[in-house]
């Protein structure tokens, strides 16, 4: 790899230097932010213009509000100097890390994976951000499956402090114990899995926020309340139903459904998240979920 001595080093860890990231809405340019503020030289890659202008703009602002919080320290053109836009593929040539992020479609993610391999080095590094398909199964479409895995980041990107690294059978020892340095680079905190439906934290955070819809459903007790009890009595930052409408109802169903198919009824998505979704009701990014977003 041309560029594999080079690295962008904090305090904490080692990242690659030249970093891509396919795909620039909100959880693509937050994985994005997350190298820029470390360091890392970083090119985001989206289908058109317009789009990927509007990736630069979502990672700049990002940055300026890092910066503004005094979360990070910087300044905010040398951080921009570090990032750029794309519409090309061609131009992920020079990455020693790209991490996909594209929407949660099976086809998708393979034609999109598939590519990215084709124009980098051998040597590179390729991780999906999926958070419910299999790694092995991506890995089987892949050329050089050892040097593939899954890194999900979770959204909000700049406030959460976990990365899933998810291990397909035929990850290396080697790229398995660099993705650890990775996410400690990054301020984070790595929890190790073997690829499974839904891994660790896909398959629990469903599991709990499906039974919080059928409750809604069965007019056990509002959203509002059945959250509460989840965040006052069990601790959790978000309530499921208010990280379901952050995470979006869509993406939701989608891993249910998935979920469903490989581990049974028990996942099998409510009526009033099919209802919900069917209505265009997809939570924050539409202004309603299973609460008022608007204003």
């Amino acid at each position: 790899m041309s560029n594999s001595a080079q690295s962008a080093t904090t305090s904490d860890g080692v990242l690659p230097r030249f970093v891509g990231v396919l795909g620039g809405g909100r959880m693509g340019a937050g994985i994005a932010h997350a190298f820029l503020i470390k360091g890392a030289d970083v090119l985001v890659v989206e289908r058109d213009e317009q789009s990927a202008e509007a990736a630069r703009e979502r990672v700049e602002s990002a940055a300026a509000k890092s910066i503004e919080r005094g979360a990070v320290d910087g300044n905010l053109d040398e951080m921009v100097s570090r990032l750029a836009v794309s519409v090309d593929y061609d131009d992920f040539k020079d990455r020693q890390l790209v991490v996909e992020a594209v929407p949660e479609d099976w086809d998708l993610k393979v034609a999109s994976l598939r590519g990215l391999e084709e124009r980098l080095a051998d040597d590179a590094y390729l991780a999906s951000n999926t958070s419910s398909l299999s790694v092995n199964g991506l890995a089987r479409e892949l050329g050089r499956p050892q040097n593939f895995l899954g890194l999900h980041f979770f959204n909000p990107v700049p406030a959460s402090t976990l990365i899933e690294v998810v291990l397909g059978e035929q990850t290396s020892d080697a790229v398995a114990a660099a993705a650890r340095g990775w996410v400690e680079a990054l301020g984070k905190t790595a929890v190790v899995v073997n690829d499974a439906p839904g891994f660790a934290s896909s398959r629990l955070g469903v599991a709990i926020a499906l039974e919080a819809m059928r409750m809604v459903e069965e007019g056990v007790a509002s959203a509002e309340d059945i959250d509460n009890a989840m965040v006052l009595g069990y601790k959790h930052p978000t309530g499921p139903l208010r990280t379901t409408d952050i995470v979006g109802l869509d993406v939701r169903l989608g891993i249910a459904e998935y979920l469903a198919s490989t581990l049974g009824d028990r996942f099998a998505p409510p009526q009033i998240l099919r209802d919900k979704v069917a209505r265009g009701e997809l939570g924050r990014k539409t202004g309603k979920g299973f609460f008022d977003w608007n204003g």
